[in-house]
């Protein structure tokens, strides 16, 4: 694997190192050793599944609140998808930034999202398949997001929005609910 640094501290975009032959290919898509070198010392606990229907599908932008902040580790494993990361840590240099990357099932890229960020993706093909891998088990009680469209953030989606959940559509944006809030 190859870690590429991002524009926000922690975060590293991910290239696997395919190995192929006539039978097909074979990568390594987690080594402890290798994760523990940027500074990765958390244990997954929970790996989950998503799949898209529709092209321009948009989910997120999510997160957990402390103390059940986590860690992801995502992967496109069919189609391809616009994922967004943003900076949510009050007092970071990069505090309500924000790095998009084409994660697809051609380039096996990853993207590694620390703690205090939060997460989303549009789908850029219809039938979009992703395997995430979390540090902390899903809490209820501490699911958070902000509104994909937040002018403060100002995200450039590549698509426009075919289909949206309720949910996401009225999350809140910055000004609503996040003055004062830590991460």
């Amino acid at each position: 694997m190859v870690f590429h640094k991002t524009a926000l501290e922690g975060a590293y975009i991910i290239d696997l190192e395919p190995f192929s032959d006539d039978r097909g290919l074979f990568a390594r898509t987690f080594c402890k050793r290798e994760f523990s070198a940027i500074g990765h010392n958390k244990e997954f606990v929970q790996f989950n599944h998503s799949h898209s229907n529709q092209q321009g599908t948009l989910r997120g932008l999510h997160f957990q609140r402390p103390p059940h902040a986590e860690i992801k580790l995502i992967r496109c494993i069919r189609g391809s998808v616009f994922d967004v990361i943003v900076d949510l840590r009050h007092g970071s240099a990069t505090f309500l930034h924000y790095v998009g990357v084409e994660l697809s099932e051609q380039n096996m890229r990853m993207i590694y999202v620390p703690e205090g960020f939060a997460h989303g993706f549009q789908t850029l093909a219809d039938h979009c398949e992703l395997i995430y891998h979390h540090t902390a088990f899903y809490a209820p009680n501490a699911d958070g997001g902000i509104r994909y469209d937040d002018p403060k953030i100002n995200i450039a989606w590549p698509l426009e929005i075919s289909t949206i959940s309720e949910k996401d559509k009225n999350l809140p944006l910055l000004s609503e609910d996040f003055a004062g809030m830590t991460l």
